[in-house]
C-alpha cells in the first residue's frame, strides 16, 4: 500500500477555472502486478477481475491478487505499434449468460482492422467465440484503432473506431466505418433505429462521425448519455458528449496541429459540427475514462476521470450541470502511464499502469 496522499494539484491548461480546494484523502493499493501492458479491466460478479493485455492475452485476477495463466480460446491479434487487445466488456446480462465482448486489432500489417468478438467465459478459456463485427475498410499500418466499447440499457453496443492515421479524411465519410462511433445489436446486426440504417446516406452501423482516435468511452447510467475522449494530433485532445447523427469535426475542424507543425485545418469550428465539452492544448494523450457515480468519494460524484499518458497522472474533470468547471491532477505519485481508469462495483477507482510490469491499482478513501 502506498501511504496516504492529499488531493492537491490543480491544472487548468486552457480554461480560466476556479481553484478547487483539496476534497478527498485517498490511499493507493496494488491489487496485482506483472501484467505486461494491461489495457482494459472488467469486474466479475464474484469479485475477481478480467484483464486484457495489449500483447493479446486475457488474465483472470482474483480478488486477492493472484494472476492466472492466460485464458485459452482467445483470438489471435495483430500486435504491432498500437495494435493488440483493446477492451474487454461483460454483457449486461453476464450473471446469467456469461457473455463477454473483446475488441482487438485483427489482420496483418498491410490489411488490418478493429474487430469485436463475443464469447462465453469458461473456467479457463473463452468458449463459443464468434466474430461480431469487423471495421470496414481495412487499413495499412498499426495506428489509430479506437476499440473502446460500452453497452447501453437497450443492450446495443457502442464501439469507437479510429481514423487509421493515414486515412483521416475517412472520418468525414459517412459510408466509411473509420473515425466513427458505431452502434450494433448484441448479435452483430444493425439496430433498426440507427440514423443510416437503410444505407442511403451512410453506413448502417454509423452512429456519429468526425472522430480521430477515441481512447475513452463511458455511458451515464442515469441518463444513458454517451461521452468519449479522443486524441488530437499535437493538441486538440477532446471530451465530447456523443449524440446520434452528429459530426464531431475531425479533420475539418480541430484545436490541434500536425506533428510537422503545419495546420491540419485552419478552422476550429464550423456550422453543423459539434464543439467539445473540453479540449487540451498541449496534448495530455488521454487514455482510460470513467464517470464517477459511486458512494466512496461523494465529493467526486458526477466527475470524469481521464488518464493522461504524457504527464503520468489522471485528470479529474469537475462537472457541474453538464459544464466543465475545474480540473485537477491526481495519482502522479505512481510515476506511471495510466492506460485504463474504471469505477468498480464497490465504488472504488481502479487504474491500470501501462508497462511490462503493469499493475492493477485500487484507489480507496483513506482509512478504509
Amino acid at each position: 500500500m502506498i501511504s496516504r496522499y492529499l488531493v492537491a494539484l490543480l491544472l487548468t491548461p486552457l480554461l480560466a477555472l476556479s481553484v478547487m480546494p483539496a476534497q478527498a484523502d485517498y490511499q493507493l493499493e496494488t491489487v496485482a502486478e506483472g501484467l505486461n501492458f494491461p489495457w482494459s479491466v472488467a469486474f466479475l460478479p464474484d469479485g475477481n477481475y478480467l484483464v486484457a493485455t495489449r500483447p493479446g492475452k486475457i488474465l483472470r485476477v482474483s480478488a486477492t491478487g493472484e494472476v492466472s495463466e492466460p485464458l485459452g480460446g482467445t483470438p489471435e491479434a495483430f500486435v504491432e505499434s498500437q495494435g493488440g487487445y483493446f477492451d474487454i466488456m461483460l454483457d449486461n446480462d453476464f450473471a446469467t449468460n456469461r457473455k463477454v465482448y473483446l475488441s482487438f486489432a485483427w489482420g496483418a500489417f498491410d490489411s488490418n482492422a478493429t474487430r469485436v468478438v463475443k464469447a462465453k467465459l469458461g473456467a479457463a478459456s473463452l468458449e463459443d467465440v464468434e466474430v461480431l463485427f469487423t471495421v470496414s475498410p481495412t487499413k495499412v499500418g498499426g495506428a489509430h484503432y479506437g476499440g473502446k466499447m460500452v453497452q447501453l440499457a437497450d443492450n446495443t453496443i457502442i464501439l469507437a473506431t479510429g481514423d487509421g492515421f493515414d486515412y483521416r479524411e475517412a472520418a468525414q465519410d459517412t459510408f466509411s466505418q473509420l473515425g466513427k462511433i458505431i452502434r450494433l445489436n448484441s448479435d452483430g446486426s444493425v439496430p433498426a433505429d440507427n440514423l443510416f440504417a437503410n444505407g442511403e446516406k451512410g453506413n448502417p452501423y454509423v452512429w456519429s462521425y468526425g472522430h480521430r482516435n477515441t481512447q475513452g468511452l463511458v455511458v451515464d447510467s442515469q441518463t444513458n448519455t454517451v461521452y468519449n475522449h479522443e486524441h488530437g494530433p499535437q493538441g486538440g485532445d477532446e471530451i465530447n458528449r456523443v449524440q446520434a447523427g452528429k459530426n464531431y469535426g475531425w479533420p475539418a475542424i480541430t484545436y490541434g496541429i500536425n506533428y510537422s507543425g503545419a495546420y491540419v485545418s485552419p478552422f476550429q469550428e464550423a456550422p453543423g459540427m459539434e464543439q467539445p465539452l473540453k479540449y487540451w492544448v498541449p496534448s495530455i494523450a488521454p487514455s482510460g475514462f470513467a464517470l464517477y457515480q459511486g458512494d466512496a468519494f461523494p465529493a467526486w460524484r458526477g466527475d470524469f476521470f481521464v488518464g493522461a499518458l504524457v504527464d503520468k497522472e489522471v485528470r479529474r474533470v469537475d462537472m457541474d450541470n453538464g459544464r466543465v468547471v475545474a480540473e485537477e491532477a491526481l495519482f502522479s505519485e505512481l510515476d506511471a502511464r495510466i492506460r485504463d481508469v474504471r469505477v468498480g462495483p464497490d465504488g472504488f477507482i481502479y487504474l491500470l499502469t501501462d508497462s511490462e510490469s503493469g499493475k492493477l491499482i485500487r484507489v480507496k478513501p483513506d482509512g478504509i
